[in-house]
């Protein structure tokens, strides 16, 4: 009797216990569901990616520059590149072309894309879908009237987007374009910097971030064409750089073959 006592009492703890861990388990649940309701089913929901690079077996680059503020040394990056027969692709802010017409057209003229960085340089993630839109196609209406051509590509100002504005961006046909190697020469680095940045971080398909009017971009860049021409790369706009067709985007954000 005193047997069955022992086992019957292991047999309600035992019991006690696995209601017990249960309990804990469902209470931990809900705490995680309640407080991170965005983690849950996220692995089902793939995240809308711009292009960073392009997946390549040719030794191609393209280089890039962003245009939203000065004017001081277009007419210079547009003598370096044209000395070295390198076309690049440049992505002006509406605003931008509304006070240097002439570099927008002397860019154009000089056979360099002139792509889409929005016409007023606004955080797109603060915008409505419709908001990045009329944004995009104020700076195309812009860009088209002065060079005739209308962009496809857009940068999106400060790097910064999301699901929506990159699902906004493509709504209308246009491609939206980040990088892999950054310069950083908008922080004023020395030429030296500016060089070692790029040069020790392209690859195959990369995609290189400038910018006009940065202090030491037109000394950096004859060397950094100089070094990567030896290294056997060709510089190509992006728009030929990019795979066009059946494709996918990577979760690091570089384009592949479908």
């Amino acid at each position: 009797m005193s047997k069955k006592r022992e086992q019957m009492k292991v047999f309600f703890i035992g019991k006690k216990w696995w209601t017990a861990l249960a309990c804990l388990c469902a209470a931990a649940m809900m705490f995680y569901v309640v407080n991170y309701p965005a983690a849950i089913g996220a692995s089902s929901a793939a995240r809308q990616l711009p292009i960073y690079c392009v997946q390549r077996d040719q030794k191609l680059v393209a280089i890039s520059f962003d245009a939203a503020w000065g004017n001081e040394d277009t007419q210079q990056l547009i003598d370096i590149l044209e000395q070295y027969k390198v076309k690049a692709t440049f992505f002006v802010v509406g605003q931008w072309v509304d006070k240097f017409p002439e570099s927008v057209k002397a860019l154009h003229d000089a056979g360099h894309e002139v792509m889409n960085h929005s016409n007023t340089h606004a955080h797109y993630p603060q915008l409505s879908a419709e908001e990045v839109v009329a944004d995009l196609n104020a700076c195309n209406d812009k860009i088209e009237a002065v060079t005739g051509a209308r962009p496809t590509l857009v940068r999106m100002p400060y790097g910064d987007y999301d699901d929506k504005s990159v699902s906004a961006v493509r709504s209308i046909g246009m491609e939206p374009i980040q990088w892999d190697v950054d310069s950083l020469d908008w922080k004023d680095l020395s030429a030296g910097e500016i060089i070692q940045r790029v040069t020790g971080k392209v690859q195959p398909g990369s995609i290189v971030l400038f910018h006009n009017a940065a202090l030491h971009t037109p000394e950096a860049l004859p060397i950094i064409i100089q070094t990567l021409l030896q290294e056997g790369y060709t510089f190509v706009p992006i728009s030929q750089i990019i795979l066009t067709g059946e494709y996918t985007i990577d979760h690091t954000g570089r384009q592949c073959p479908a």
